[in-house]
C-alpha cells in the first residue's frame, strides 16, 4: 500500500517556495534516478526544471508527491492527486488538528484532508516527509545527514526537527529510512513502521513517540515485527507534566501516563530507552548482532580504572559479569602470567599492548565462557595525524576473537568523542559493534539482552470505550464498591452501614475486633474518620461520636496481616487500562513501591509484577516470618481484573488499598470505584 510512496520512480514537487526547491535539490544529492516534476501555476520552472501548471497536466500519475503549499490549498491538491491515481503524498503544511486549540478551522480542515485523500496514502500533515537512503529518495525540504546505504535501521518520529538531528549522528549507524509522521492524520507511526520493517534491507526499527494514535494498530506493528524477527526500540516522551502539555498541543494526540507507556512497551516486546543517544546505540547493536542471547557479558580493558568504571556503570542495569571458570583462568594465565589479577571485568594491563597475537589470545581466552557479548574498552587519540596503528591492533584482535568464538564483540569508547566515525565504520565493516559512550553502551546492551528473552505473544489489550462528550463520573461509596467487588469473588469484611443510633445492634451482628469508618470522607485516616481495633460496642460508639458523621460503615476487622498491598486499575486513554500493584496502606505514597502492567494479565505476569516490588521478601516470608497466601493474592487480582473487564466502557478507576494479605487469604479492606455516567 505504501510501496509507491516509499520507493517512487516519479516525484511531483508541488509549490514554488524555497522548501520545494530544497526537495528537488535533496533528491539530486541523494542520487534519485527517477522523474522529478515540479508543479506551479505561474512559474515556468522550479530549481532549474520545467514546471507543470497543474497536477492534471503531469505526464502520468506520480508515485509520490511533496505538497508545499498552504493548508487550504493542500486539501485541493490532495484531492487532485487522489483523483489522478497518485501513489501518495507528503503534506508539509501545518495548521490542521495539531492546532485545534488555536484555530476554529483546524479540525474541519483535517477532516476535509482525510476525505480528499480517500484511499491514497498521505503522511502528515505538519511533517517534513521521508528519506529512503536505500533507493535514493528524499521527499525532504531541508538539509540532513543521511547517506546512501545497502541496509540499515528505520527511524520514525512525529518531530521533523528530531528527525533531522538523528540523521546528523556521527556514530556510524546506517540509517535506511527516516519517516516523519506529523500529526498522523491518516497514516500513523504503526503503519509506517510496518511498511519499513517489511523491507528486507531494514534490520531494526527506532521510534521517537509523542503519542500513539491507535493502540490496536500498534499491537499489529509489534506482532509484525515479532513475525519478521526484527526488533523495535522506542523513546517515549511525556513523562513530565510540561512534556505532556507540549505533546497535546503539538501532535493532537494524548501523551498518556508514563506508567502506561512503559507497561505497553514491556507487554509488546518493545525495548524502551531514555535518550536519543541510547536509541541510536541500541539500534546500532541490533543492526550488527540482533538481540543478545542473554545478559551475560565480559569486559576487557588495559586499565584497572576502566574495568572498575565498566562494573559501576553496569551496576544499576540488568547485566551480569559472570566470574571466570577454571578453563578461562588457565588460558588467561598462560597469556598474562602471574602479575595480572584475573576477573571479569578484566584489566589485562598494558604490557601486552602492541602485541596482536597476545591480545587476541587474551580476548579469546576470556570469551570462551557462556557469554552473549564481549566489550573491549578503547578510546582513541584525537590529535590530527596521530598514529593509531596500535589501537587498530586491538580492533583486529576483537574481530579475530569474534571469528574464533562466535560470540559478538563490541568496541566501547568510554566517551562519545573518543571513537572517531571513520574508525567506528572500520570496526563495523569487520562485524564489530562500535559503541560510543559507556553509559549509552550499557543501556544499549541491557535493551538488546531484554529483547533477546523468549516471550509469548500477548493477549489483545482491554481498551476503553471512547467517552461521550456529555458524561460525568460518580464515586461509589466504600460499601457500594466492596459489594460490587464481592460479586466477583473478592473477599471483603463483613459489615453494616448504620446511623449512630444503630451502632449497638450492628455490633451484636458482627464479631470483634471492629473497624469503624465515617462515610462520605475522603482520606479517612488523615481526617480522623477511621478507628481500628475496637473491642466493645461502647468503644465503637465513643469513636463514632468523635467523628461527628451522619452515617458509618462498621466492619469485622481483618487480622493476621503479613503485608498490605495496593491494587489499582485506571483508565489511560492512550494505553488502555493500567494495573498497579504495590505496597499498600497508609504509607503508599511514601513507599512509592509499585509495578505496572496493562490488562489483561495472567497468573504468571501477576507473579512477575509482585516479584519486582521491594516488599516481595515480605510476601515470601521475611527472616522466618510467615509468608502471605500468594495464590489468594493472585485470585484477588484476577477477580479485580474481571470486574474491570465487565465495566470497561464505564470504569475510570478502581482501587483496593489495602488488600490485607494473610497466611490463608487476601481481604479487600478498603475500596474505591469511579464510574462514568451519562449526564441527565
Amino acid at each position: 500500500m505504501l510501496d509507491r510512496l516509499l520507493k517512487p520512480r516519479s516525484i511531483a514537487v508541488i509549490g514554488g517556495g524555497v522548501w520545494c526547491g530544497n526537495v528537488i535539490e535533496e533528491c539530486r544529492k541523494i542520487g534519485f534516478e527517477g522523474a522529478l516534476w515540479p508543479v506551479h501555476p505561474n512559474k515556468p520552472s522550479v530549481a532549474g526544471i520545467d514546471a507543470y501548471p497543474t497536477v492534471e497536466a503531469l505526464p502520468e500519475a506520480p508515485d509520490a508527491a511533496f505538497i508545499g503549499v498552504n493548508r487550504e490549498t493542500t486539501v485541493e491538491i490532495v484531492r487532485a492527486l487522489a483523483t489522478r491515481g497518485a501513489g501518495g503524498a507528503i503534506c508539509f503544511a501545518s495548521g490542521f488538528r495539531e492546532a485545534s486549540g488555536e484555530s476554529d478551522q483546524a479540525d474541519a480542515l483535517q477532516n476535509a484532508l482525510i476525505a480528499a485523500a480517500g484511499e491514497m496514502p498521505i503522511i502528515g500533515p505538519n511533517c517534513y516527509g521521508l528519506i529512503n537512503a536505500l533507493d535514493g529518495v528524499a521527499l525532504w525540504p531541508d538539509q540532513h545527514g543521511a547517506r546512501r546505504v545497502d541496509s540499515g535501521v528505520a527511524l520514525i518520529t512525529q518531530s521533523s526537527n528530531i528527525a533531522i538531528n538523528l540523521t546528523m549522528q556521527k556514530r556510524s549507524l546506517p540509517i535506511a529510512y527516516v519517516l516523519t509522521a506529523g500529526n498522523q492524520a491518516q497514516r500513523d507511526i504503526a503503519e509506517l513502521g510496518i511498511a519499513a520493517l517489511e523491507d528486507t534491507r531494514v534490520t531494526a526499527l527506532g521510534l521517537h513517540i509523542e503519542g500513539i494514535k491507535d493502540l490496536r494498530r500498534f499491537e499489529v506493528l509489534a506482532a509484525r515485527a515479532r513475525d519478521l524477527g526484527k526488533s523495535i526500540v522506542a523513546l517515549k516522551i511525556g513523562a513530565s507534566e510540561h512534556a505532556q502539555e507540549a505533546t497535546i498541543s503539538h501532535t493532537a494526540s494524548l501523551a498518556g501516563s508514563d506508567a502506561g507507556a512503559r507497561a505497553l512497551f514491556r507487554r509488546l516486546g518493545v525495548a524502551q530507552v531514555e535518550s536519543l543517544a541510547e536509541l541510536l546505540e541500541t539500534l546500532k547493536l541490533l543492526h550488527v548482532t540482533g538481540p543478545l542471547s542473554s545478559d551475560r557479558i565480559a569486559s576487557m580493558s588495559c586499565s584497572g580504572g576502566e574495568a572498575s568504571l565498566v562494573a559501576d556503570t553496569a551496576l544499576p542495569r540488568h547485566l551480569r559479569f559472570p566470574p571466570l571458570d577454571p578453563s578461562q583462568k588457565e588460558a588467561l594465565r598462560a597469556v598474562l602470567g602471574p602479575r595480572v589479577r584475573l576477573s571479569n571485568p578484566l584489566d589485562y594491563h598494558t604490557y601486552i599492548w602492541g602485541d596482536l597475537a597476545a591480545t587476541t589470545a587474551c580476548f579469546t581466552a576470556l570469551m570462551r565462557g557462556d557469554l552473549a557479548l564481549g566489550c573491549v574498552i578503547l578510546d582513541l587519540p584525537l590529535q590530527e595525524g596521530a598514529d593509531i596503528s596500535l589501537w587498530r591492533q586491538v580492533i583486529d584482535a576483537a574481530a579475530a576473537t569474534r571469528d574464533a568464538t562466535g560470540v559478538p564483540m563490541a568496541i566501547v569508547a568510554s566517551l562519545t568523542e573518543t571513537l572517531p566515525e571513520e574508525v567506528a565504520r572500520e570496526a563495523m565493516a569487520l562485524g564489530l559493534v562500535p559503541l560510543c559512550g559507556l553509559q549509552e553502551a550499557m543501556a544499549a546492551i541491557e535493551a538488546a539482552a531484554w529483547l533477546g528473552r523468549e516471550r509469548a505473544a500477548p493477549d489483545a489489550l482491554f481498551l476503553p470505550a471512547t467517552p461521550e462528550a456529555s458524561t460525568t463520573t460518580r464515586i461509589l461509596t466504600e460499601a457500594e464498591a466492596k459489594a460490587a467487588l464481592g460479586e466477583y469473588g473478592l473477599t471483603v469484611p463483613k459489615s453494616r452501614r448504620v446511623k449512630l443510633a444503630d451502632l449497638a445492634a450492628a455490633c451484636q451482628a458482627l464479631s470483634p475486633p471492629f473497624a469503624l469508618k465515617a462515610e462520605g470522607v475522603a482520606h479517612k485516616t488523615e481526617a480522623g474518620a477511621v478507628a481500628l481495633n475496637l473491642e466493645t460496642s461502647e468503644a465503637v460508639r465513643s469513636a463514632a461520636e468523635r467523628m461527628q458523621a451522619e452515617s458509618f460503615l462498621l466492619e469485622e476487622m481483618a487480622v493476621g496481616k503479613v503485608v498490605e498491598l495496593l491494587l489499582g486499575i485506571r483508565r489511560d486513554p492512550a494505553h488502555g487500562f493500567v494495573l498497579t500493584l504495590g505496597a499498600g496502606g497508609t504509607l503508599t505514597e511514601l513507599w512509592r513501591d509499585t509495578s505496572t502492567r496493562l490488562l489483561p494479565v495472567g497468573p504468571d505476569e501477576i507473579a512477575r509484577a509482585l516479584s519486582e516490588l521491594r516488599i516481595w521478601p515480605l510476601i515470601q516470608g521475611y527472616r522466618g516470618a510467615p509468608p502471605a497466601d500468594l495464590a489468594a493474592i493472585t485470585r484477588a487480582v484476577l477477580a479485580f481484573q474481571d470486574f474491570a473487564a465487565d465495566h470497561r466502557d464505564t470504569l475510570w478507576e478502581a482501587e483496593i488499598n489495602p488488600l490485607l494479605c494473610v497466611q490463608d487469604g487476601a481481604i479487600a479492606v478498603d475500596a474505591l470505584i469511579r464510574l462514568e455516567e451519562p449526564d441527565a
